[in-house]
């Protein structure tokens, strides 16, 4: 004889969720605070320590004299901005609150029960939970050396694949896949697959072998590339991505795509900020200085750095009781240092670290420092 328990009666009398979305396992972003709410220097995120454009400020303050207007639906003039920036179609660009919206509409727009899409795996995992609520389910490609394997993807294409996923460069890894990798990626899928090259540190590689999928989204029927304003432009508060792609997939996508999804304030920072090549110059060149800087010091430490293209860095840590990453986690936090804990990416051992200011990086440096020492 079955019992039904009050709880179980309490949670049949109510709204179930469809099958499949409390699998999903929510998103948890960067840590904002180290212990005690102290916080010294935040790289958890990889926010830019450059700050954001005055020009996109000045934007948004303009802005701010008509928040009774609703913004422009179509972010037309945004669209254009981006386009003129990067020699594209506006027709075939799509903006959203985020690269992670794009992402979820192209889902939402193309995949169902029964369905499968392939991310690699330590992909970003925003990939997992718009695969998932379209209603879909995911296919993990293993990585080789930490970096996205084309030919692990394409053994695992079958007849009920529709989607590819790939960052390039990756999150959290920092790893990236040469153009011709990538064209080999897309000539052994069939037709009817779409593959999103998700280029959201695109601006940060300095590789001649390195191409953010423009090309391909251009000329190709089943390739769509997403980008963001969060990173090199320092608009992450604003919540402004776009994607872009053949126009029949754009056309798809803004036919699920709410009514002004794009705030009238990210849509004049985007304008200006785009535009504002001295700014993205400044954040390059700062990433360039400090990059390489960061990773010498912390391979002088002793510890693993994964070759990064990005504005962040994996680190590694011994398998050593009080020297792994949690430990050092730890450590950093209660002064007020806030890295990220990559565990969830299948790293348990190991930590992002945001390329920050000069004095955060030389702070974070020297706490390791002193963390690896002590006895």
């Amino acid at each position: 004889m079955t019992t039904v328990t009050e709880a179980g009666k309490a949670t049949a009398n109510r709204p179930q969720p469809r099958p499949g979305v409390l699998d999903i396992a929510p998103y948890v972003p960067g840590k904002s605070k180290g212990s005690h709410g102290k916080t010294v220097h935040k790289l958890s995120s990889n926010e830019t320590p450059l700050g954001t454009s005055e020009a996109a400020r000045a934007a948004i303050e303009a802005v701010a004299r008509n928040l009774e207007l609703y913004p422009d639906g179509s972010s037309a003039e945004l669209r254009a901005a981006i386009g003129e920036v990067y020699g594209l179609n506006p027709d075939r660009i799509i903006c959203g609150a985020g690269s992670d919206e794009v992402l979820s509409l192209i889902a939402y727009g193309y995949l169902g029960q029964g369905d499968e899409a392939i991310y690699s795996e330590h992909g970003f995992l925003v990939y997992d939970i718009a695969i998932r609520a379209a209603g879909a389910t995911p296919v993990i490609a293993p990585e080789k050396d930490l970096t996205t394997d084309v030919d692990a993807i394409l053994a695992r294409v079958t007849d009920k694949t529709r989607m590819v996923f790939i960052a390039n460069p990756n999150n959290p890894t920092g790893t990236y896949l040469p153009f011709e990798e990538v064209k080999r990626l897309h000539e052994g899928l069939p037709a009817n697959v779409l593959l999103v090259l998700d280029a959201a540190y695109a601006e940060y590689v300095r590789r001649n072998d390195y191409e953010s999928g423009l090309e391909l989204a251009a000329t190709s029927d089943n390739v769509i590339m997403t980008r963001t304003f969060s990173k090199i432009y320092g608009l992450a508060n604003l919540r402004l991505g776009w994607g872009f792609g053949p126009a029949h997939v754009i056309d798809a996508l803004n036919r699920i795509r709410g009514p002004f999804n794009v705030n009238g304030m990210a849509i004049a920072a985007g304008m200006a900020a785009v535009r504002d090549r001295d700014f993205v110059t400044r954040s390059i060149e700062h990433n360039d200085t400090w990059l390489p800087w960061v990773t010498a010091e912390l391979e002088k430490l002793g510890l693993k750095v994964t070759p990064s293209v990005g504005n962040f860095v994996l680190v590694h840590f011994p398998d050593e009781d009080g020297k792994r990453a949690a430990d050092a986690d730890a450590y950093l936090l209660e002064r007020g240092c806030v890295l990220r804990m990559v565990g969830n990416y299948g790293l348990p051992n190991s930590i992002r670290m945001t390329i920050g200011s000069e004095d955060a990086n030389r702070a974070i440096i020297g706490h390791l420092k002193d963390f690896l020492e002590q006895k």
